[in-house]
């Protein structure tokens, strides 16, 4: 027990003695015995690897047994700062810590969005939603990456939740507009049904029982709370911590304010070996920081030494006024001097004037109050000290009092005039006299005091320690290193902030043991910078509060205007800013690694702020922002390195590369090319915001990683055979990513890309435009020109001819989609073969080389002019050779009645009708105005070609049809009077009515004639598909048909019609008339003059055989052809 009148310096030499001898004991053993003993002896004795093993477990024993008293030592200036806390406050306005994810957690989460992918659950989903959970289930959940996080600790529920609404928002933004139903609505709808995949059965939020601590950890916690915290975190006892709670009587307020009055004067003697400050704080002295000159030792070269301090001092209750006063009175304070008052309330109506003495807690004299007058007085000239006078009056006595200035004076004189209760208002004097004061530094040694503690059961040591022989600089870095290893392990993602407790905690242990604000926050750096390393992940915004605070006192600019710093604390800030750069350097390096998917949010953007304050030579004076992006433009070249070499060991490119085919080379780097366009939109997704600042570094980055891409993906493509076209699916995956980014868009990787594909589209051309062209000379040569209906079946797997004659292997489309006009072949017939292969493999071609999307405008436009040159070309010489097709085939039918249109010849027709639909598609160039009128022409002339083609079909069908016609109006004309076959027919008929009953000629001729007619209407009607046409050719077909009618019966004109003649050629001009009728021939085209004339003469002719033979006739006429069936 330490006695209250011996020194600290004889109690702390006892303690030291103690801790020695302690020290000893726990490493005292079992001596070696010395000199030579008998062999048996000797072979006792243990070997060296044996007793080096003992030493090393000693040694363990005893460095637990140092580091065990140490914490002890800790933890009772803990507690004590607990328990009695003068500078600190818990925080409020921190922010919440979100709950920390786990392995275990993250596997369970995965199962349960399998779960739901699986139809497991029973979450109603749409099929849009179900596509953005697995996209998030596949790209994010399954992440080396968030699994990485999330072992740091670095990673909250909220964290998962952000990326999936980020995710979504941008699916929900594409997805189109629907009446009634907001897209907000949809994404948070959404948002629910993440939440009920999230939850499960059980919430996460849900912690066990084991955890109650550190649930609460965020909050304010009471003194029991802290203290179980800092049992935990320094790994106390209970038993040690209720003997040291009893012995240092932690509960006793008045026990606990002693020991700071006793800690404060211990380093009051310890300063005052440097450079002391002698201070007078009463209640109303300002709370604000201000300088005090000190008195420094004679031998010390700082004359001129002031320190800044800010002195508080809590006003009792009772206490009304209180200060420094000069004094003289009659019954009290006899002497005239300088004296510390306090007036205070008695009682309700009771006051008085006390004096003390320093460090004493009872008045030394008091004066009551009751019946003195209070008032201002004149300055008294025999009284040395003071400067503004007043007195207090009673019958028989008088007090003078005088204050150093005149607002202390108005102070005191307005306070005893409330406590006096006196009727007559004090008024100032209208004169004061200044006089000189001479003070003077009533200063004594205090010695301190400790009370009688007792035997603390073994705790006195640690009890009765005098903190100010303490090196609490090291122990607060203990405390700190094991409390910030406690608070990365809680349930909290913490990301390296204290809670509220701890930093209450640390901040009272810092004001009262006088630990340096600089020293502490160059030991958080170090420990974070430390944790950072070791791949936890830490906020960079404290690491960046941290920094500047270090930097503010290195520098000297803090903003109250003062700051110290030690050398030892300068050097040590200089290698921790090395570290700190080295460590936001490797972290932007690895930014894809170190902040997976922006998480934490808003921390690469805050490490690149930091970088920048680490690169400032002071906080004064900015860096230039060159200088900042020549570092970052390093780091990301080195980010381009590692993630490229990640992401080839993850699709273990190298080994297949090797060893492998061409066709599997080339899968390889196509697979490896869909991995680097996923990992350029994540980072454009999630971390383009971070360098917005220079968005063309994010741009060189990403050339450089693509150029690492451009190596493999060249040997992949050298490994090639010599036309093959395998590989344009890779160009098409690269372009498509590239060309929509406006940073990369023909950058030197997409211009690379371009330069290897050229040549490869140019010989690709080539080679389709020599098959295409030998396809429709031999097609056509050996073309059947049947019908095709179900080419669009096939179109998928339909590759283009190979040529014997050529020496090479013939390009093969890839898998096409079926071009949009050919939806109709389902459900009519269409062209040949050799026309459907034809417009499809130009369609086909045409849209290959639309779906490269070639970047460059000049070859884009020129290849596009090619492929239409190239399809007005084929079709011109499809057209062509179909006329003469049509016209041969045409010329082999014969000129009967039998004739019948052959399919073949429609189908020629509808390879004129395709032709010219393709024409519009295939043919049409959309250039320039100064390339327009060219083009135009060009086309106009192919357009032409089909139109006068078409004519020509159309005059050689009509033709071939109306040569039937004539043929049967030859036939009538054997009934022509005065010819042979006439009069024979005449005579023989009557010679033989004598004896038989003879028929009378029938209308086989005409019902043969008018069969043909409609079966050919019929068929042109079915096979020709432009109704446009057949409307052209049934004009021609009536108009010439009456015409060759019309002329016919005009080579008769002064000949009356043989009565056979006259009811066939009725019954053909009426039946002619009615069925070109149905078949949308105009009005004008039917009556027209040629048709009068032509009805004109076989009225008449119908008129003259009625009046000779009316009963030859048979009833047919030409009046009533309307009504008329059949």
């Amino acid at each position: 027990m330490l006695d209250p009148s011996s020194s600290e310096e004889e109690s702390d030499e006892v303690l030291e003695e103690e801790r020695r001898d302690a020290l000893a004991a726990a490493g005292g053993g079992p001596r070696e015995p010395r000199g030579r003993e008998a062999g048996a002896a000797r072979a006792a004795s243990p070997s060296p690897s044996v007793r080096s093993e003992g030493r090393e477990e000693q040694e363990r024993l005893q460095r637990e047994e140092r580091e065990k008293r140490l914490r002890l030592q800790l933890y009772v200036f803990i507690a004590r700062c607990i328990a009695h806390p003068f500078n600190a406050k818990q925080p409020t306005d921190m922010a919440r810590r979100q709950q920390k994810l786990n392995k275990q957690q993250l596997q369970v989460l995965k199962e349960r969005f399998q779960a739901f992918l699986n139809g497991e659950t029973q979450i109603v989903a749409d099929e849009a939603f179900c596509n953005a959970v697995r996209s998030y289930y596949e790209v994010f959940l399954k992440s080396d990456r968030v699994a990485r996080m999330v072992h740091s600790g670095g990673c909250s529920a909220s964290d998962f939740r952000d990326v999936f609404k980020k995710n979504i928002e941008k699916r929900v933004r594409s997805l189109p507009e629907i009446d009634g139903l907001s897209k907000e609505t949809v994404l948070s709808s959404w948002l629910a049904k993440y939440d009920a995949i999230y939850r499960g059965e059980e919430d996460f939020c849900k912690q066990p029982n084991r955890m109650a601590l550190s649930a609460v950890s965020e909050l304010i916690l009471s003194k029991e709370q802290l203290y179980e915290m800092f049992q935990q975190i320094l790994g106390i006892k209970k038993l040690e911590h209720q003997l040291i709670y009893n012995a240092c009587q932690l509960d006793n307020g008045d026990e606990q304010a002693a020991q700071i009055r006793r800690e404060l004067d211990g380093r009051l003697q310890l300063a005052e070996q440097m450079a002391r400050v002698v201070l007078y704080p009463t209640s109303n002295s300002p709370k604000s920081p201000d300088l005090h000159k000190m008195i420094v030792p004679k031998n010390s070269q700082d004359s001129d030494l002031r320190i800044k301090l800010a002195v508080r001092m809590d006003k009792p209750p009772h206490m009304k006024h209180c200060g420094y006063l000069y004094a003289l009175g009659q019954k009290v304070w006899k002497r005239w001097k300088k004296r510390y008052f306090v007036l205070v309330q008695v009682s309700q109506y009771t006051f008085a004037m006390c004096s003390y003495r320093e460090k004493k807690s009872e008045p030394q004299e008091l004066m009551q109050l009751e019946g003195y007058t209070v008032d201002y007085t004149a300055p008294h000239t025999g009284l040395q000290g003071g400067r503004m006078f007043f007195n207090a009056v009673k019958e028989g006595d008088t007090v003078i009092f005088a204050s150093d200035d005149e607002q202390d004076r108005t102070l005191w004189v307005q306070a005893m005039y409330r406590a006096t209760g006196q009727s007559y208002k004090p008024v100032p004097a209208n004169q004061a006299q200044k006089m000189n004061l001479k003070g003077g530094n009533a200063n004594a040694d205090i010695s301190p005091l400790y009370p009688d503690r007792g035997q603390k059961h073994g705790m006195d040591e640690f009890i009765s320690a005098n903190p100010c022989k303490f090196d609490h600089a090291s122990l607060f870095r203990l405390l700190q290193r094991q409390t910030l290893d406690h608070r990365l392990n809680d349930s909290y993602s913490c990301l390296g902030w204290f809670s509220p407790g701890q930093v209450f905690v640390l901040d009272e242990y810092c004001a009262r043991y006088g630990v340096r604000g600089c020293h502490r926050h160059l030991c958080y750096l170090d420990e974070l910078i430390e944790y950072s390393e070791n791949g936890s992940v830490i906020d960079p915004t404290l690491l960046h509060y941290s920094f500047a605070f270090c930097a503010s006192h290195v520098h000297g600019n803090r903003p109250d205007g003062i700051g110290t710093v030690s050398v030892e604390e300068k050097e040590r800030f200089e290698e921790i800013k090395d570290r700190l750069s080295s460590l936001l350097e490797n972290q932007i390096s690895h930014f894809r690694y170190c902040f997976p998917f922006g998480r934490p949010e808003g921390a690469l953007k805050a490490t690149l702020s930091l970088l920048e304050r680490v690169l400032m030579k002071d906080i004064a004076t900015p860096i230039p922002a060159e200088e900042v992006k020549k570092v970052v433009r390093k780091c990301l070249e080195k980010a381009a390195l590692i993630n490229y070499t990640r992401l080839t060991e993850y699709a273990k490119i190298e080994e297949t590369m090797n060893q492998a085919t061409p066709a599997r080379k080339l899968e390889e780097v196509l697979h490896l090319a869909e991995l680097c366009i996923e990992v350029l939109q994540q980072n454009e997704e999630h971390h383009s915001e971070a360098f917005a600042w220079w968005p063309d570094l994010l741009a060189e980055h990403a050339e450089k990683f693509l150029s690492l891409y451009s190596v493999d993906m060249d040997s992949a493509l050298e490994a090639q055979p010599q036309d093959s076209w395998d590989s344009f699916p890779l160009f098409q995956l690269l372009n498509n990513a590239l060309r929509n980014d406006t940073l990369l868009c023909n950058g030197k990787f997409h211009k690379h890309l371009q330069e290897i594909f050229v040549p490869m589209v140019v010989r690709y051309i080539d080679l389709m435009e020599s098959s295409i062209a030998q396809s429709i000379h031999r097609g056509l040569e050996q073309e059947s020109w049947q019908p095709v209906k179900s080419i669009t079946n096939s179109l998928p797997n339909v590759a283009l001819p190979k040529v014997p004659s050529l020496p090479l292997n013939l390009p093969q489309i890839p898998s096409f989609t079926t071009p949009t006009w050919m939806t109709s072949l389902y459900d009519s017939t269409n062209g040949s073969a050799t026309s459907e292969d034809l417009f499809w493999k130009l369609d086909a071609l045409q849209m290959f080389v639309f779906d490269l999307h070639w970047p460059e405008p000049e070859f884009a436009h020129h290849l596009e002019q090619r492929l239409k040159l190239m399809a007005t070309d084929m079709i011109e010489a499809c057209v062509k050779r179909t006329r003469i097709a049509f016209e041969l085939r045409l010329q082999k039918t014969n000129k009967s009645t039998d004739l019948r249109i052959p399919p073949y010849l429609c189908t020629m027709f509808n390879v004129l009708v395709d032709a010219k639909k393709q024409t519009a598609k295939l043919c049409i160039l959309d250039g320039g105005q100064e390339f327009a009128s060219q083009w135009q022409q060009y086309h106009s002339k192919i357009d032409d070609l089909i139109e006068e083609t078409v004519k020509e079909i159309i005059s050689l069908l009509v033709s071939k049809v109306v040569s039937v016609l004539e043929g049967v109006l030859s036939k009538l004309s054997r009934y022509d009077e005065g010819t042979f076959f006439s009069s024979l027919v005449s005579f023989t008929v009557k010679a033989a009515a004598k004896y038989v009953d003879v028929p009378k000629p029938g209308m086989d001729l005409a019902d043969t004639y008018i069969m043909f007619v409609r079966q050919n209407q019929d068929i042109l009607r079915e096979k020709v598909n432009e109704e446009m046409y057949i409307e052209k050719l049934f004009d021609q077909w009536y108009s010439n048909s009456m015409k060759v009618i019309s002329m016919w019966l005009a080579d008769r004109l002064d000949v009356q019609l043989h009565i056979y003649q006259l009811k066939t050629l009725i019954k053909i001009v009426k039946k002619t008339y009615r069925d070109f009728r149905l078949q949308g021939v105009l009005e004008g085209t039917l009556n027209s003059k040629t048709y009068d004339t032509v009805h004109s003469r076989l009225t008449v002719e119908e008129a003259t055989a009625s009046v000779t033979d009316a009963a030859g006739l048979q009833g047919i006429s030409m009046k009533d052809s309307d009504e008329e069936e059949g």
